[in-house]
Protein backbone atom coordinates (compact mmCIF):
# COMPACT_ATOMS: atom_id res chain seq x y z
CA UNK A 1 0.00 0.00 0.00
CA UNK A 2 3.01 2.29 0.34
CA UNK A 3 6.35 2.42 -1.43
CA UNK A 4 9.37 0.79 0.21
CA UNK A 5 10.98 4.08 1.24
CA UNK A 6 7.82 5.12 3.03
CA UNK A 7 7.55 1.74 4.74
CA UNK A 8 11.16 1.92 5.88
CA UNK A 9 10.57 5.38 7.34
CA UNK A 10 7.40 4.27 9.08
CA UNK A 11 9.17 1.21 10.50
CA UNK A 12 12.02 3.31 11.83
CA UNK A 13 9.60 5.88 13.27
CA UNK A 14 7.68 3.14 15.05
CA UNK A 15 10.88 1.74 16.60
CA UNK A 16 11.84 5.24 17.76
CA UNK A 17 8.35 5.69 19.28
CA UNK A 18 8.65 2.36 21.10
CA UNK A 19 12.09 3.19 22.53
CA UNK A 20 11.54 6.83 23.39
CA UNK A 21 7.88 6.93 24.41
CA UNK A 22 6.39 3.48 24.92
CA UNK A 23 9.10 1.81 27.01
CA UNK A 24 9.14 4.66 29.53
CA UNK A 25 5.38 4.50 29.94
CA UNK A 26 5.34 0.69 30.30
CA UNK A 27 8.02 0.89 32.98
CA UNK A 28 5.69 3.10 35.03
CA UNK A 29 2.33 1.65 34.05
CA UNK A 30 2.21 -1.86 32.54
CA UNK A 31 -0.61 -2.87 30.22
CA UNK A 32 -3.67 -4.70 31.57
CA UNK A 33 -2.35 -8.12 30.56
CA UNK A 34 0.66 -9.75 28.95
CA UNK A 35 -1.16 -10.91 25.84
CA UNK A 36 -4.18 -9.55 23.99
CA UNK A 37 -6.18 -11.85 21.73
CA UNK A 38 -9.27 -11.75 19.53
CA UNK A 39 -12.44 -13.71 20.21
CA UNK A 40 -10.80 -16.52 18.22
CA UNK A 41 -7.61 -16.42 20.31
CA UNK A 42 -5.46 -14.79 17.61
CA UNK A 43 -2.85 -12.46 19.08
CA UNK A 44 -3.51 -8.75 18.65
CA UNK A 45 -0.54 -6.42 18.23
CA UNK A 46 -0.41 -3.17 20.16
CA UNK A 47 -0.39 -1.03 17.04
CA UNK A 48 -0.89 -1.61 13.33
CA UNK A 49 0.74 0.49 10.63
CA UNK A 50 1.20 0.31 6.83
CA UNK A 51 4.13 -2.06 7.51
CA UNK A 52 1.61 -4.73 8.59
CA UNK A 53 -0.12 -4.63 5.20
CA UNK A 54 2.89 -3.94 3.00
CA UNK A 55 2.02 -6.80 0.62
CA UNK A 56 -1.52 -5.53 0.08
CA UNK A 57 -2.18 -4.47 -3.50
CA UNK A 58 -5.26 -2.27 -3.58
CA UNK A 59 -6.49 -3.19 -7.05
CA UNK A 60 -5.63 -6.90 -6.77
CA UNK A 61 -6.65 -7.56 -3.16
CA UNK A 62 -9.37 -5.01 -2.49
CA UNK A 63 -10.60 -3.52 -5.75
CA UNK A 64 -13.97 -1.85 -5.91
CA UNK A 65 -17.36 -2.98 -4.62
CA UNK A 66 -19.22 -5.15 -7.10
CA UNK A 67 -15.98 -6.22 -8.78
CA UNK A 68 -13.64 -9.21 -8.33
CA UNK A 69 -12.43 -10.19 -5.74
CA UNK A 70 -15.45 -8.61 -3.97
CA UNK A 71 -13.53 -7.87 -0.77
CA UNK A 72 -15.38 -4.57 -0.48
CA UNK A 73 -18.83 -5.96 -1.22
CA UNK A 74 -20.86 -7.70 -3.90
CA UNK A 75 -22.80 -4.63 -5.08
CA UNK A 76 -21.32 -1.35 -6.29
CA UNK A 77 -23.53 0.78 -4.04
CA UNK A 78 -24.22 -1.73 -1.23
CA UNK A 79 -26.62 -0.19 1.34
CA UNK A 80 -26.80 3.16 -0.44
CA UNK A 81 -28.85 1.31 -3.06
CA UNK A 82 -30.85 -1.03 -0.83
CA UNK A 83 -30.57 -2.01 2.82
CA UNK A 84 -29.98 -5.62 3.78
CA UNK A 85 -33.04 -7.87 4.16
CA UNK A 86 -34.19 -7.73 7.77
CA UNK A 87 -35.36 -11.17 8.85
CA UNK A 88 -36.38 -12.57 12.22
CA UNK A 89 -36.03 -16.33 12.55
CA UNK A 90 -39.39 -17.44 13.87
CA UNK A 91 -41.54 -20.50 14.24
CA UNK A 92 -43.05 -22.31 17.20
CA UNK A 93 -45.94 -24.54 18.17
CA UNK A 94 -48.48 -24.85 15.37
CA UNK A 95 -48.66 -23.36 11.89
CA UNK A 96 -51.53 -21.17 13.12
CA UNK A 97 -49.41 -19.64 15.93
CA UNK A 98 -46.41 -19.09 13.67
CA UNK A 99 -48.58 -17.49 10.99
CA UNK A 100 -49.70 -14.90 13.57
CA UNK A 101 -46.05 -14.18 14.49
CA UNK A 102 -45.08 -13.76 10.81
CA UNK A 103 -47.87 -11.27 10.21
CA UNK A 104 -46.86 -9.38 13.36
CA UNK A 105 -43.23 -9.17 12.20
CA UNK A 106 -44.20 -7.99 8.73
CA UNK A 107 -46.36 -5.29 10.33
CA UNK A 108 -43.33 -4.20 12.39
CA UNK A 109 -41.26 -3.60 9.26
CA UNK A 110 -39.53 -6.94 8.72
CA UNK A 111 -38.72 -7.42 5.04
CA UNK A 112 -38.29 -11.20 4.84
CA UNK A 113 -39.50 -14.32 6.61
CA UNK A 114 -37.22 -16.91 8.20
CA UNK A 115 -38.83 -20.20 9.22
CA UNK A 116 -37.73 -22.26 12.20
CA UNK A 117 -38.96 -25.87 12.11
CA UNK A 118 -39.33 -28.14 15.11
CA UNK A 119 -36.95 -31.04 15.67
CA UNK A 120 -39.22 -33.81 14.33
CA UNK A 121 -39.68 -31.87 11.08
CA UNK A 122 -35.92 -31.35 10.80
CA UNK A 123 -35.24 -35.08 11.01
CA UNK A 124 -38.13 -36.18 8.82
CA UNK A 125 -40.65 -37.54 11.33
CA UNK A 126 -44.35 -36.76 11.56
CA UNK A 127 -45.69 -35.39 14.83
CA UNK A 128 -47.33 -38.72 15.67
CA UNK A 129 -44.11 -40.73 15.37
CA UNK A 130 -42.96 -42.17 18.74
CA UNK A 131 -39.62 -40.35 18.48
CA UNK A 132 -41.46 -37.02 18.16
CA UNK A 133 -43.04 -37.33 21.59
CA UNK A 134 -42.34 -34.24 23.71
CA UNK A 135 -40.58 -32.35 20.90
CA UNK A 136 -43.49 -31.23 18.72
CA UNK A 137 -43.50 -27.45 18.22
CA UNK A 138 -40.75 -26.86 20.80
CA UNK A 139 -37.86 -25.31 18.86
CA UNK A 140 -39.83 -24.36 15.77
CA UNK A 141 -43.09 -24.91 13.97
CA UNK A 142 -44.42 -28.42 13.35
CA UNK A 143 -44.98 -29.07 9.64
CA UNK A 144 -46.33 -32.50 8.79
CA UNK A 145 -47.96 -31.93 5.41
CA UNK A 146 -48.93 -29.46 2.74
CA UNK A 147 -52.00 -28.68 4.89
CA UNK A 148 -49.76 -27.24 7.63
CA UNK A 149 -47.74 -25.29 5.06
CA UNK A 150 -50.94 -23.77 3.66
CA UNK A 151 -51.87 -22.55 7.16
CA UNK A 152 -48.33 -21.28 7.84
CA UNK A 153 -48.44 -18.91 4.86
CA UNK A 154 -52.15 -18.13 4.90
CA UNK A 155 -52.69 -14.48 3.93
CA UNK A 156 -49.00 -13.99 3.06
CA UNK A 157 -48.52 -13.55 -0.72
CA UNK A 158 -45.49 -15.64 -1.65
CA UNK A 159 -44.70 -13.51 -4.71
CA UNK A 160 -44.27 -10.49 -2.42
CA UNK A 161 -42.01 -11.87 0.35
CA UNK A 162 -38.62 -13.56 0.49
CA UNK A 163 -38.67 -16.67 2.67
CA UNK A 164 -35.70 -18.43 4.21
CA UNK A 165 -36.23 -21.95 5.55
CA UNK A 166 -33.74 -23.48 7.96
CA UNK A 167 -34.15 -27.08 6.90
CA UNK A 168 -31.51 -29.52 5.71
CA UNK A 169 -32.00 -33.28 5.47
CA UNK A 170 -35.66 -32.99 4.30
CA UNK A 171 -35.07 -29.69 2.43
CA UNK A 172 -36.43 -31.08 -0.85
CA UNK A 173 -39.75 -31.93 0.84
CA UNK A 174 -40.21 -28.51 2.45
CA UNK A 175 -39.27 -26.75 -0.77
CA UNK A 176 -41.85 -28.87 -2.61
CA UNK A 177 -44.47 -27.88 -0.02
CA UNK A 178 -43.59 -24.19 -0.49
CA UNK A 179 -43.92 -24.50 -4.28
CA UNK A 180 -47.28 -26.27 -3.86
CA UNK A 181 -48.59 -23.55 -1.53
CA UNK A 182 -47.57 -20.94 -4.09
CA UNK A 183 -49.44 -22.87 -6.79
CA UNK A 184 -52.58 -22.76 -4.65
CA UNK A 185 -52.12 -18.98 -4.33
CA UNK A 186 -51.81 -18.72 -8.12
CA UNK A 187 -48.09 -17.89 -7.92
CA UNK A 188 -45.87 -19.73 -10.40
CA UNK A 189 -42.55 -21.11 -9.16
CA UNK A 190 -40.51 -18.72 -11.30
CA UNK A 191 -41.84 -15.84 -9.13
CA UNK A 192 -40.65 -17.31 -5.83
CA UNK A 193 -37.82 -15.66 -3.88
CA UNK A 194 -36.05 -17.23 -0.96
CA UNK A 195 -33.56 -19.73 0.37
CA UNK A 196 -33.47 -23.25 1.76
CA UNK A 197 -30.51 -24.02 3.96
CA UNK A 198 -30.10 -27.49 2.39
CA UNK A 199 -26.57 -27.84 3.84
CA UNK A 200 -26.18 -31.42 5.01
CA UNK A 201 -22.40 -31.47 5.49
CA UNK A 202 -22.52 -29.04 8.38
CA UNK A 203 -25.13 -31.30 10.00
CA UNK A 204 -22.56 -34.11 10.08
CA UNK A 205 -19.96 -31.64 11.38
CA UNK A 206 -21.75 -29.61 14.01
CA UNK A 207 -25.51 -29.90 14.35
CA UNK A 208 -26.76 -33.47 14.01
CA UNK A 209 -30.11 -33.18 12.23
CA UNK A 210 -29.16 -35.55 9.45
CA UNK A 211 -31.16 -38.47 8.06
CA UNK A 212 -29.48 -40.15 5.10
CA UNK A 213 -25.87 -41.19 4.41
CA UNK A 214 -23.54 -38.75 2.67
CA UNK A 215 -23.92 -39.92 -0.93
CA UNK A 216 -27.74 -39.87 -1.23
CA UNK A 217 -27.82 -36.62 0.75
CA UNK A 218 -25.51 -35.02 -1.82
CA UNK A 219 -27.74 -36.43 -4.57
CA UNK A 220 -30.80 -34.70 -3.09
CA UNK A 221 -28.87 -31.43 -2.96
CA UNK A 222 -27.76 -31.57 -6.59
CA UNK A 223 -31.29 -32.61 -7.63
CA UNK A 224 -32.52 -29.37 -6.03
CA UNK A 225 -29.81 -27.38 -7.85
CA UNK A 226 -30.87 -28.84 -11.19
CA UNK A 227 -34.61 -28.52 -10.62
CA UNK A 228 -34.49 -24.93 -9.40
CA UNK A 229 -32.18 -23.80 -12.21
CA UNK A 230 -34.99 -24.77 -14.60
CA UNK A 231 -38.15 -24.09 -12.60
CA UNK A 232 -37.40 -21.80 -9.61
CA UNK A 233 -34.67 -19.53 -11.00
CA UNK A 234 -34.85 -16.84 -8.28
CA UNK A 235 -34.48 -19.34 -5.46
CA UNK A 236 -31.23 -19.70 -3.52
CA UNK A 237 -30.84 -23.46 -3.63
CA UNK A 238 -28.48 -23.79 -0.68
CA UNK A 239 -27.31 -21.66 2.21
CA UNK A 240 -23.89 -23.05 3.00
CA UNK A 241 -23.74 -22.56 6.71
CA UNK A 242 -20.87 -21.57 8.93
CA UNK A 243 -23.30 -20.44 11.60
CA UNK A 244 -23.61 -23.79 13.33
CA UNK A 245 -19.90 -24.48 12.89
CA UNK A 246 -19.21 -21.31 14.89
CA UNK A 247 -21.92 -22.15 17.42
CA UNK A 248 -20.15 -25.48 17.98
CA UNK A 249 -17.02 -23.60 19.05
CA UNK A 250 -14.91 -22.92 15.95
CA UNK A 251 -12.68 -19.88 15.50
CA UNK A 252 -13.43 -17.23 12.88
CA UNK A 253 -10.85 -18.70 10.48
CA UNK A 254 -12.24 -22.22 10.99
CA UNK A 255 -15.76 -20.94 10.32
CA UNK A 256 -14.61 -19.55 6.98
CA UNK A 257 -12.48 -22.57 6.10
CA UNK A 258 -14.94 -25.33 6.91
CA UNK A 259 -17.87 -23.46 5.36
CA UNK A 260 -16.03 -22.84 2.10
CA UNK A 261 -14.72 -26.43 2.10
CA UNK A 262 -18.34 -27.58 2.25
CA UNK A 263 -19.12 -25.17 -0.57
CA UNK A 264 -16.33 -26.67 -2.66
CA UNK A 265 -17.81 -30.14 -2.09
CA UNK A 266 -21.27 -29.00 -3.24
CA UNK A 267 -19.92 -27.31 -6.35
CA UNK A 268 -17.86 -30.37 -7.25
CA UNK A 269 -20.83 -32.69 -6.66
CA UNK A 270 -22.99 -30.60 -8.96
CA UNK A 271 -20.31 -30.59 -11.66
CA UNK A 272 -19.93 -34.37 -11.29
CA UNK A 273 -23.71 -34.64 -11.77
CA UNK A 274 -23.33 -32.93 -15.14
CA UNK A 275 -24.23 -29.33 -14.29
CA UNK A 276 -22.24 -26.40 -15.66
CA UNK A 277 -20.75 -24.29 -12.87
CA UNK A 278 -22.28 -21.05 -14.12
CA UNK A 279 -25.66 -22.76 -14.38
CA UNK A 280 -26.07 -23.12 -10.61
CA UNK A 281 -23.30 -21.18 -8.84
CA UNK A 282 -25.03 -17.76 -9.04
CA UNK A 283 -27.79 -19.12 -6.77
CA UNK A 284 -25.46 -20.39 -4.05
CA UNK A 285 -25.61 -18.40 -0.84
CA UNK A 286 -23.88 -18.59 2.53
CA UNK A 287 -24.87 -18.20 6.16
CA UNK A 288 -22.42 -16.89 8.74
CA UNK A 289 -22.36 -16.17 12.45
CA UNK A 290 -21.63 -12.76 13.92
CA UNK A 291 -19.82 -12.87 17.25
CA UNK A 292 -18.74 -10.25 19.77
CA UNK A 293 -15.26 -9.35 18.49
CA UNK A 294 -16.51 -6.64 16.16
CA UNK A 295 -13.38 -5.98 14.11
CA UNK A 296 -12.39 -9.64 13.75
CA UNK A 297 -15.90 -10.42 12.52
CA UNK A 298 -15.76 -7.63 9.92
CA UNK A 299 -12.43 -8.99 8.70
CA UNK A 300 -13.88 -12.51 8.60
CA UNK A 301 -16.70 -11.52 6.24
CA UNK A 302 -14.30 -9.65 3.95
CA UNK A 303 -11.83 -12.56 3.90
CA UNK A 304 -14.58 -15.07 3.11
CA UNK A 305 -15.73 -13.01 0.11
CA UNK A 306 -12.24 -12.69 -1.30
CA UNK A 307 -11.31 -16.35 -0.78
CA UNK A 308 -14.54 -17.68 -2.34
CA UNK A 309 -14.09 -15.43 -5.40
CA UNK A 310 -10.61 -16.88 -5.91
CA UNK A 311 -11.86 -20.46 -5.43
CA UNK A 312 -14.63 -20.06 -7.99
CA UNK A 313 -12.44 -18.28 -10.55
CA UNK A 314 -9.23 -20.27 -10.21
CA UNK A 315 -10.39 -23.71 -9.09
CA UNK A 316 -13.73 -24.05 -10.88
CA UNK A 317 -13.05 -21.70 -13.82
CA UNK A 318 -16.33 -19.84 -13.36
CA UNK A 319 -16.90 -17.14 -15.97
CA UNK A 320 -20.07 -15.47 -14.71
CA UNK A 321 -19.17 -12.78 -12.13
CA UNK A 322 -22.25 -13.79 -10.11
CA UNK A 323 -20.73 -17.25 -9.66
CA UNK A 324 -17.80 -15.65 -7.84
CA UNK A 325 -19.88 -13.49 -5.50
CA UNK A 326 -20.21 -14.73 -1.95
CA UNK A 327 -23.66 -13.51 -0.92
CA UNK A 328 -24.52 -14.26 2.68
CA UNK A 329 -27.10 -14.11 5.43
CA UNK A 330 -25.93 -13.46 8.97
CA UNK A 331 -27.38 -14.36 12.34
CA UNK A 332 -26.06 -12.90 15.54
CA UNK A 333 -24.31 -15.36 17.85
CA UNK A 334 -26.75 -17.49 19.81
CA UNK A 335 -23.97 -19.12 21.81
CA UNK A 336 -22.83 -15.69 23.07
CA UNK A 337 -26.16 -15.01 24.77
CA UNK A 338 -26.37 -15.53 28.51
CA UNK A 339 -29.22 -16.57 30.80
CA UNK A 340 -27.64 -14.33 33.44
CA UNK A 341 -28.58 -10.64 33.11
CA UNK A 342 -30.40 -11.25 29.81
CA UNK A 343 -30.74 -7.53 29.05
CA UNK A 344 -26.96 -7.55 28.45
CA UNK A 345 -27.78 -9.59 25.35
CA UNK A 346 -29.33 -6.51 23.75
CA UNK A 347 -25.89 -4.88 23.80
CA UNK A 348 -24.17 -8.00 22.49
CA UNK A 349 -26.64 -8.26 19.61
CA UNK A 350 -26.15 -4.57 18.74
CA UNK A 351 -22.36 -5.10 18.46
CA UNK A 352 -22.88 -8.22 16.37
CA UNK A 353 -25.35 -6.38 14.14
CA UNK A 354 -22.77 -3.67 13.51
CA UNK A 355 -20.17 -6.30 12.63
CA UNK A 356 -22.47 -7.93 10.08
CA UNK A 357 -23.40 -4.62 8.47
CA UNK A 358 -19.84 -3.28 8.44
CA UNK A 359 -18.84 -6.64 6.92
CA UNK A 360 -21.37 -6.30 4.09
CA UNK A 361 -24.12 -8.85 4.78
CA UNK A 362 -27.07 -9.20 2.40
CA UNK A 363 -29.53 -10.39 5.02
CA UNK A 364 -29.59 -10.36 8.81
CA UNK A 365 -31.40 -11.97 11.73
CA UNK A 366 -30.89 -10.51 15.18
CA UNK A 367 -31.33 -12.81 18.17
CA UNK A 368 -33.58 -11.77 21.03
CA UNK A 369 -32.45 -11.04 24.57
CA UNK A 370 -34.33 -13.98 26.15
CA UNK A 371 -33.27 -16.76 23.77
CA UNK A 372 -30.89 -18.29 26.31
CA UNK A 373 -34.00 -18.91 28.42
CA UNK A 374 -36.85 -19.66 26.01
CA UNK A 375 -38.31 -18.94 22.62
CA UNK A 376 -38.42 -15.14 22.29
CA UNK A 377 -41.42 -13.11 23.38
CA UNK A 378 -43.00 -10.56 21.03
CA UNK A 379 -41.43 -7.70 23.00
CA UNK A 380 -37.97 -9.24 22.72
CA UNK A 381 -38.39 -9.89 19.00
CA UNK A 382 -39.43 -6.28 18.48
CA UNK A 383 -36.31 -5.01 20.29
CA UNK A 384 -34.15 -7.30 18.16
CA UNK A 385 -35.74 -6.00 14.95
CA UNK A 386 -35.49 -2.39 16.14
CA UNK A 387 -31.75 -2.98 16.68
CA UNK A 388 -31.37 -3.59 12.96
CA UNK A 389 -33.53 -0.61 12.10
CA UNK A 390 -31.57 1.75 14.36
CA UNK A 391 -28.29 0.59 12.83
CA UNK A 392 -29.80 1.02 9.35
CA UNK A 393 -31.38 4.43 9.79
CA UNK A 394 -29.55 6.15 12.65
CA UNK A 395 -25.96 4.92 12.94
CA UNK A 396 -24.60 6.23 9.61
CA UNK A 397 -22.67 3.03 8.88
CA UNK A 398 -24.86 2.23 5.86
CA UNK A 399 -24.11 5.55 4.14
CA UNK A 400 -20.81 4.49 2.55
CA UNK A 401 -19.49 1.20 1.19
CA UNK A 402 -17.07 -0.87 3.31
CA UNK A 403 -16.29 1.96 5.76
CA UNK A 404 -13.50 0.08 7.58
CA UNK A 405 -11.45 -0.61 4.45
CA UNK A 406 -7.93 0.73 4.80
CA UNK A 407 -7.81 0.19 8.55
CA UNK A 408 -4.38 -1.35 9.06
CA UNK A 409 -5.80 -3.67 11.73
CA UNK A 410 -8.83 -4.76 9.71
CA UNK A 411 -6.79 -5.32 6.55
CA UNK A 412 -4.11 -7.26 8.45
CA UNK A 413 -6.81 -9.45 10.04
CA UNK A 414 -8.55 -9.94 6.70
CA UNK A 415 -5.26 -11.23 5.28
CA UNK A 416 -4.65 -13.45 8.33
CA UNK A 417 -8.09 -15.05 8.28
CA UNK A 418 -7.92 -15.66 4.53
CA UNK A 419 -4.45 -17.22 4.88
CA UNK A 420 -5.44 -19.48 7.81
CA UNK A 421 -8.66 -20.54 6.08
CA UNK A 422 -6.77 -21.37 2.88
CA UNK A 423 -4.36 -23.55 4.88
CA UNK A 424 -7.29 -25.48 6.39
CA UNK A 425 -8.84 -25.97 2.95
CA UNK A 426 -5.53 -27.29 1.61
CA UNK A 427 -5.44 -29.82 4.49
CA UNK A 428 -9.03 -30.88 3.76
CA UNK A 429 -8.11 -31.31 0.08
CA UNK A 430 -5.27 -33.61 1.17
CA UNK A 431 -7.79 -35.71 3.09
CA UNK A 432 -9.94 -36.06 -0.04
CA UNK A 433 -12.42 -33.20 0.44
CA UNK A 434 -14.98 -32.18 3.03
CA UNK A 435 -17.07 -35.40 3.10
CA UNK A 436 -13.94 -37.51 3.62
CA UNK A 437 -12.55 -35.08 6.21
CA UNK A 438 -15.87 -35.33 8.06
CA UNK A 439 -15.87 -39.14 7.93
CA UNK A 440 -12.33 -39.14 9.34
CA UNK A 441 -13.36 -36.78 12.14
CA UNK A 442 -10.77 -34.12 11.23
CA UNK A 443 -13.12 -31.12 11.08
CA UNK A 444 -15.06 -32.14 14.19
CA UNK A 445 -11.81 -32.56 16.16
CA UNK A 446 -10.53 -29.11 15.17
CA UNK A 447 -13.78 -27.51 16.31
CA UNK A 448 -13.84 -29.50 19.55
CA UNK A 449 -10.32 -28.38 20.42
CA UNK A 450 -11.20 -24.73 19.81
CA UNK A 451 -14.40 -25.00 21.84
CA UNK A 452 -12.55 -26.64 24.74
CA UNK A 453 -9.86 -23.96 24.78
CA UNK A 454 -12.47 -21.18 24.81
CA UNK A 455 -14.43 -22.78 27.65
CA UNK A 456 -11.27 -23.24 29.72
CA UNK A 457 -10.49 -19.53 29.25
CA UNK A 458 -13.96 -18.61 30.51
CA UNK A 459 -13.77 -20.95 33.48
CA UNK A 460 -10.33 -19.68 34.48
CA UNK A 461 -11.46 -16.05 34.18
CA UNK A 462 -8.88 -15.38 31.49
CA UNK A 463 -11.77 -14.51 29.15
CA UNK A 464 -14.46 -12.31 30.70
CA UNK A 465 -18.15 -12.89 30.03
CA UNK A 466 -20.01 -10.02 31.68
CA UNK A 467 -22.57 -11.25 34.18
CA UNK A 468 -21.28 -14.83 34.07
CA UNK A 469 -17.75 -14.89 35.46
CA UNK A 470 -17.48 -11.20 36.34
CA UNK A 471 -19.87 -8.41 37.39
CA UNK A 472 -22.46 -10.89 38.68
CA UNK A 473 -25.54 -9.71 40.55
CA UNK A 474 -28.37 -11.33 42.51
CA UNK A 475 -31.22 -11.90 40.07
CA UNK A 476 -34.91 -12.63 40.32
CA UNK A 477 -36.31 -15.55 38.30
CA UNK A 478 -37.16 -14.41 34.75
CA UNK A 479 -40.75 -13.43 33.97
CA UNK A 480 -42.84 -13.21 30.83
CA UNK A 481 -41.11 -16.03 28.97
CA UNK A 482 -42.88 -17.59 26.01
CA UNK A 483 -44.09 -21.13 26.71
CA UNK A 484 -45.29 -23.53 24.04
CA UNK A 485 -48.67 -25.07 24.80
CA UNK A 486 -47.96 -28.69 25.84
CA UNK A 487 -51.09 -29.75 23.94
CA UNK A 488 -49.43 -28.94 20.59
CA UNK A 489 -48.37 -32.56 20.07
CA UNK A 490 -51.91 -33.83 20.56
CA UNK A 491 -53.28 -31.12 18.27
CA UNK A 492 -50.86 -32.15 15.51
CA UNK A 493 -51.74 -35.81 15.94
CA UNK A 494 -55.43 -34.94 15.53
CA UNK A 495 -54.65 -32.98 12.36
CA UNK A 496 -52.76 -35.94 10.93
CA UNK A 497 -55.58 -38.33 11.74
CA UNK A 498 -58.05 -36.03 9.95
CA UNK A 499 -55.71 -35.61 6.97
CA UNK A 500 -55.27 -39.34 6.47
CA UNK A 501 -59.02 -39.86 6.76
CA UNK A 502 -59.97 -37.24 4.14
CA UNK A 503 -57.21 -37.40 1.50
CA UNK A 504 -57.13 -39.85 -1.43
CA UNK A 505 -54.88 -42.51 0.10
CA UNK A 506 -54.74 -44.55 -3.10
CA UNK A 507 -53.19 -41.59 -4.93
CA UNK A 508 -50.83 -40.95 -2.04
CA UNK A 509 -49.59 -44.55 -2.12
CA UNK A 510 -49.25 -44.41 -5.89
CA UNK A 511 -47.04 -41.31 -5.73
CA UNK A 512 -44.95 -42.73 -2.88
CA UNK A 513 -44.35 -45.89 -4.90
CA UNK A 514 -43.20 -43.80 -7.88
CA UNK A 515 -40.85 -41.91 -5.57
CA UNK A 516 -39.43 -45.16 -4.22
CA UNK A 517 -38.65 -46.46 -7.70
CA UNK A 518 -37.08 -43.14 -8.71
CA UNK A 519 -34.92 -43.10 -5.57
CA UNK A 520 -33.64 -46.57 -6.45
CA UNK A 521 -32.65 -45.23 -9.87
CA UNK A 522 -30.94 -42.02 -10.88
CA UNK A 523 -33.78 -39.67 -11.88
CA UNK A 524 -34.12 -36.21 -10.37
CA UNK A 525 -36.31 -36.72 -7.29
CA UNK A 526 -37.81 -33.23 -7.01
CA UNK A 527 -40.76 -33.83 -9.42
CA UNK A 528 -41.65 -37.06 -7.60
CA UNK A 529 -41.49 -35.40 -4.18
CA UNK A 530 -43.59 -32.50 -5.46
CA UNK A 531 -46.26 -34.83 -6.82
CA UNK A 532 -46.42 -36.71 -3.50
CA UNK A 533 -46.72 -33.43 -1.60
CA UNK A 534 -49.57 -32.28 -3.86
CA UNK A 535 -51.51 -35.40 -2.85
CA UNK A 536 -50.90 -34.55 0.84
CA UNK A 537 -48.36 -37.25 1.52
CA UNK A 538 -46.79 -36.34 4.85
CA UNK A 539 -43.19 -35.39 5.51
CA UNK A 540 -42.69 -38.57 7.50
CA UNK A 541 -44.14 -40.77 4.76
CA UNK A 542 -41.90 -39.22 2.09
CA UNK A 543 -38.78 -39.40 4.26
CA UNK A 544 -39.76 -42.94 5.28
CA UNK A 545 -39.73 -44.05 1.65
CA UNK A 546 -36.30 -42.47 1.16
CA UNK A 547 -35.05 -44.10 4.39
CA UNK A 548 -36.05 -47.47 2.97
CA UNK A 549 -33.99 -46.89 -0.16
CA UNK A 550 -31.06 -44.85 1.17
CA UNK A 551 -30.68 -46.06 4.75
CA UNK A 552 -29.66 -43.76 7.61
CA UNK A 553 -26.39 -42.03 8.49
CA UNK A 554 -24.49 -43.25 11.56
CA UNK A 555 -22.26 -40.64 13.17
CA UNK A 556 -18.66 -41.66 13.86
CA UNK A 557 -17.29 -41.01 17.34
CA UNK A 558 -14.46 -38.49 17.53
CA UNK A 559 -12.25 -38.53 20.64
Amino acid sequence: MSDMDSLDRIGKAKRDWEEQKLEKLLAKRPERKDKFVTGSNAEVERLYTPVDVEQLDYLEDLGFPGEYPYTRGVQPTMYRGRLWTMRQYAGFATAEESNKRYKYLLEQGQTGLSVAFDLPTQIGYDSDHPLSEGEVGKVGVAIDSLKDMEILFDGIPLDKVSTSMTINAPAAVLLAMYIAVAEKQGVTSDKLNGTIQNDILKEYIARGTYIFPTKPSMRLITDIFEYCAKHVPKWNTISISGYHIREAGSTAAQEVAFTLADGIAYVQAAINAGLEVDQFAPRLSFFFNSHNDLLEEVAKFRAARRLWAKIMKERFKAKDPKSMMLRFHTQTGGSTLTAQQPDNNIVRVAIQTLAAVLGGTQSLHTNSRDEALALPSEESVRIALRTQQIVAYESGVAETVDPLAGSYYVEAMTDRIEREAAEYIAKIDELGGAPEAIDKGYIQKEIQDSAYRYQMEVESGERVVVGVNKFQIEEQPPKGLLKVDPRVGEMQKAKLEELRRTRDNAKVNEELEKLKKAAAGDENLMPFILNAVRQYATLGEICGVLREVFGEYKQSIVL
